[in-house]
């Protein structure tokens, strides 16, 4: 009979120990070390038996392209890949009241009619359900509801030929194998649980749905593990004072991985936002000090938004560097940049830089347009109301090209705006927005300050 020994398992990370500890040394994290009933058992060969062959075959051929069933809600459709894939599972990570069961919720509505749905949540009753779905105008849609969390009786209640097509499990956290002594939402639950939900989806083509906690860092709660078993990982973004949401992709095995789909939170429930751009720059003013729009991308998607910079006189011995919706290291390093290479003295300065709208840009192409944000509220001189700037800045203070120009610039100039603060390219080439945008290509970051000076007219570099 196999023996029960004690383990100590972070619930961050999965390592485990034999004895518990206070800080788990592979992820650094305190307090996460949880004990855990492991079964030992003797380590066993292979044995005489031999196994199957196995048949391989040549890496050319075709294979026919996945089919999708779509929600008809384009944003969360283009995230997914163009569609949800039969047999696939997606796990969907966000804050605590984000909007994730609402989004869920929403989908699944809208799949219901054309496919037998199912929403299991284990953390609401029947009755919570109904009556988000009562707020949202869903009440009529046929979504087969339930409120459970012991994975036997789920996959009972799946795992049969006229069972339900698409699942929503909200949330893994909250499912248990009643065979592991350990508690809902640990480790071994969470791995256990998500092996046998997504099995069963593989072998009857259902489109599995799971919502993931998040811990505090962001991250989805549970070993990393569970990124790895699911097919698509989705992050449901925004800040709690913005009604816009970001869905975004960051594993996908049959699409993208680094779309994004934006939604505005509402009334009624959620919203897709056709134009992401246009919405950003809604509030914006012209004239500001400290402001510059970004032509940015995500995934596919050109999104011009707001960067806003505030640079103050700092009344501490050491400088505040506040950041909201970019890299701090990445602030850091344009600061040095503008005061070793360019001699602005910024140091000393309190720095606080927000991208506005809740949006989180991460493509060193923003490196530019926050440079010009400081420079601009250091200054007190605005950025040209009529221009968007994007490129990257190297340590040295060159500006260096960045992929996708030609999106970039259609995007700025369907907006409306007259000219662009670019990079120089590599090359002379043809691109969408050349006939309407002046553009003012800049090599190094010295060429940017002369935009800010009232007795010098700015360069006037490349085609106008």
């Amino acid at each position: 009979m196999a023996r029960a020994a004690t383990r100590y398992v972070c619930q961050n990370c999965g390592a485990s120990y034999p004895k518990w500890s206070g800080k788990c040394d592979a992820c650094g994290e305190w307090n996460t070390l949880v004990e855990e009933q492991v079964a030992e058992s003797a380590p066993k060969g292979l044995g005489k038996t031999p196994g199957r062959r196995i048949e391989f075959v040549a890496l050319s051929g075709v294979s026919k392209e996945a089919p999708r069933r779509l929600s008809h809600i384009q944003e969360f459709d283009r995230v997914c890949g163009g569609g949800l894939v039969n047999g696939s599972a997606l796990l969907i990570g966000g804050d605590p009241g984000i909007g994730k069961s609402t989004l869920l919720l929403q989908v699944t509505a809208c799949l219901a009619q054309e496919t037998r749905c199912a929403y299991i949540s284990g953390e609401e009753a029947v009755e919570q359900v109904r009556m988000r779905a009562a707020r949202l105008g869903l009440v009529n849609a046929p979504v087969e509801l339930a409120s459970a969390t012991n994975v036997r009786d789920i996959v009972a209640s799946l795992d049969h030929a006229d069972g339900p097509r698409v699942a929503v499990i909200d949330s893994i956290q909250t499912m248990y194998i009643d065979t592991l002594d350990s508690a809902p939402g640990t480790v071994a639950q969470v791995r256990a649980t998500a092996a046998e939900l997504i099995r069963v989806a593989k072998r009857r083509g259902i489109t599995l749905l799971i919502v993931g906690h998040v811990t505090k860092d962001g991250q989805i709660a549970g070993p990393r593990v569970l990124e790895h078993m699911v097919d698509t990982v989705l992050y449901f973004e925004g800040e709690r004072g913005h009604q816009f949401r970001i869905l975004r992709a960051v594993k996908n095995r049959f699409g993208p991985s680094d779309e994004i789909g934006v939604f505005e939170m509402g009334e009624d429930g959620l919203v897709e936002v056709t134009n992401p751009s246009e919405l950003f720059l809604a509030d914006r003013r012209g004239d500001i000090t400290g402001t510059a729009v970004f032509a940015g991308i995500e995934g596919t998607r050109p999104v011009l938004v707001e960067v806003q910079a505030l640079v103050a006189p700092s009344p501490l011995g050491t400088p505040r560097r506040a950041v909201v919706g970019w890299d701090s290291s990445r602030l850091a390093m344009v600061l040095a940049v503008l005061e070793a290479r360019c001699g602005v003295a910024i140091g000393a300065n309190d720095v606080y830089l927000s991208v506005a709208g809740g949006l989180k840009v991460t493509e060193p192409a923003a490196d530019l347009a926050v440079a010009a944000a400081l420079v601009s509220s250091l200054t007190g001189e605005p950025v040209p109301a009529d221009a968007v700037v994007f490129g990257e800045i190297g340590l040295s203070g060159e500006v260096r090209p960045v992929s996708q120009t030609d999106q970039r610039l259609k995007e700025a100039a369907k907006l409306g705006f007259g000219r662009v603060l670019m990079p120089a390219p590599r090359r002379s080439r043809g691109g969408a927005g050349e006939d309407t945008l002046r553009r003012v290509e800049l090599d190094h970051l010295n060429d940017l300050l002369p935009l800010f000076q009232t007795d010098s007219p700015p360069p006037r570099r490349g085609k106008d």
